[in-house]
């Protein structure tokens, strides 16, 4: 089994070509763990403890292979208002309860969570359903790899 150890930014690499791991928001944020790779190759992690692998980032093996880290696609909720007021009080209330938030312009994402979903409504939001990558904010603090 190969073992990844470093973490790399949206490197440009040629040796990356074909070689990625696909990974749900909740296995990008562990730093030890066993996986395929999308090409079925059993891989281990074993990554510094901070920060969160993102959607675009590199691993490096021990043996100098490279591996392009891809966000999976989830179950997600969405949240879309052409009022910035509207969304900054979901947002709000959302971070109030520390859910992780994927913020773009005149739309929120989180993951799907349908207690999530009732306040979301209840604060006069439509709320749709969809499959798609889960990236959400790195936070104030954060300091990649």
């Amino acid at each position: 089994m190969t073992t990844l150890l470093k973490i790399f930014e949206r490197i440009d690499s040629p040796a990356s070509e074909g070689v990625s791991l696909t990974l749900p928001f909740e296995k990008r944020q562990k730093h030890r763990f066993q996986a395929n790779l999308d090409n079925g190759q059993q891989v281990g992690l074993m990554l510094p403890r901070e920060g969160v692998l993102r959607d675009g980032d590199y691993l490096q093996a021990e043996d100098g292979q490279v591996i392009k880290v891809c966000a999976a696609n989830e179950e997600v909720s969405v949240v879309e208002h052409d009022d910035p007021f509207q969304l900054m009080r979901a947002c709000y209330h959302l971070g109030n309860r520390h859910v992780p938030l994927q913020i773009g312009e005149g739309w929120i994402r989180y993951q799907r969570d349908h207690v999530l979903d009732d306040m979301v409504k209840h604060l006069g939001l439509t709320v749709k359903h969809e499959v798609a990558p889960f990236e959400p904010e790195a936070g104030a603090y954060h300091h990649h790899h």
